[in-house]
């Protein structure tokens, strides 16, 4: 799978490789890294750090949704291997539905395990010490123990094929112990690759903060902590992207149209800010600039409805009625279902009477 061209979209901290090298080197091989999922993410990494962040419902419902709205999604492990990084461990040609059916694991678990890094291999082909390890998961569930109290443990022990000569058992916490001659063990030791810093924690945790407050609607401190994290990492598009958006809903345009074009500026594909700009400048009364923008966020991502629409609809209160019609038939070529599609149909109806009259007149 080739990594150029691609974008990679990052949910979580990263707990085996630092963000910011893991995107230098997706940059220095053709792709684009970016925190968090937006339309043109082709594939999704799921960091380790979510699973100290967010519960099992949670994560299973970003785990469901990414996997229906995206190519792929790829652990840690699995983005490395993709990056030529790691090495997968032994080679097998043990298929998913037969480590399944052998081991006795259910698909959900498997496929969320996975997904952490609980096994060699991030997918199939697994190995058999990955069906090993499917079976003392299997067990461990059974006992009443969560998917993620397992994902969260395993990594402990640093490789997870040394847990294959382990007894592991549940004790009704979220914590898997290692039985030993002496007794129950916590599965201690360094997590692989382990090189983060102290200054990466800080800012996961301030956008973390950042992140909640928003989802709050308390967009005056969601802003100010995203301008603190920003003053660490000032390179992060997508920072700078949530920052806007909160400076706009909190009634600070001029200071939101500053972020949107500084998100801009360190990523000229991302969409998202195009389009949100563009709405800002029309509400502004700056037509023009906001034509500019949307016609750049087509261009981008042909298949961007809204932007199409809203094109349609401002060339429409412009008066270019034969461009509103022109915009609102290609955004019937991609949603002829919606409420949406109700009102291009309309627009398309009311411009060919208009056009239609002005002939006979």
């Amino acid at each position: 799978m080739a990594v150029a061209g691609r974008t990679f979209g990052i949910i979580g901290a990263l707990a085996a490789f630092p963000r910011r090298l893991a995107a230098r080197e997706v940059e220095r091989q053709g792709g684009h890294l970016r925190r968090g999922v937006a339309r043109q993410t082709n594939y999704v990494v799921f960091g380790r750090g979510l699973l100290s962040r967010a519960t099992e419902a949670e994560i299973e419902k970003r785990f469901d949704g990414e996997s229906g709205a995206h190519g792929r999604v790829l652990s840690e492990n699995g983005f490395l291997r993709l990056l030529g990084l790691a090495r997968a461990a032994e080679t097998s040609a043990l298929a998913r539905q037969s480590l399944i059916d052998q081991s006795g694991i259910s698909p959900r678990h498997l496929d969320l395990l996975s997904l952490f890094d609980a096994f060699e291999h991030d997918g199939e082909p697994y190995s058999f010490r990955d069906l090993i390890l499917a079976r003392k998961y299997a067990g461990l569930t059974a006992s009443g123990a969560g998917w993620s109290a397992i994902a969260r443990s395993v990594h402990r022990s640093g490789n997870v094929a040394s847990l294959t000569a382990l007894s592991l058992q549940h004790e009704g916490n979220d914590t898997i112990y290692a039985r030993r001659a002496e007794g129950l063990s916590e599965l201690d030791g360094q997590m692989l690759l382990d090189v983060g810093s102290p200054d990466e924690e800080a800012l996961e945790d301030l956008f973390a903060l950042a992140e909640a407050a928003e989802e709050a609607g308390d967009y005056d401190e969601a802003a100010a902590f995203y301008q603190r994290y920003l003053a660490i990492d000032r390179t992060d598009s997508v920072a700078s992207f949530n920052r806007a958006n909160c400076l706009r809903a909190a009634g600070q345009e001029a200071e939101a149209a500053h972020d949107y074009a500084r998100a801009i500026k360190l990523d000229p594909s991302f969409v998202e800010a195009w389009f949100n700009l563009a709405g800002l400048m029309e509400e502004r009364g700056r037509r023009d600039t906001a034509r500019r923008h949307l016609t750049k966020a087509i261009e981008l991502d042909g298949g961007y409805a809204d932007a199409v629409f809203n094109l349609a609809k401002l060339e429409f209160d412009a008066g270019n009625l034969t461009e509103a019609r022109r915009w609102w038939m290609r955004y019937l070529e991609l949603d002829q279902d919606s409420e949406w599609a109700r009102k291009a149909e309309r627009g398309v109806q009311f411009v060919n009477l208009q056009l239609l009259s002005r002939t006979a007149g």
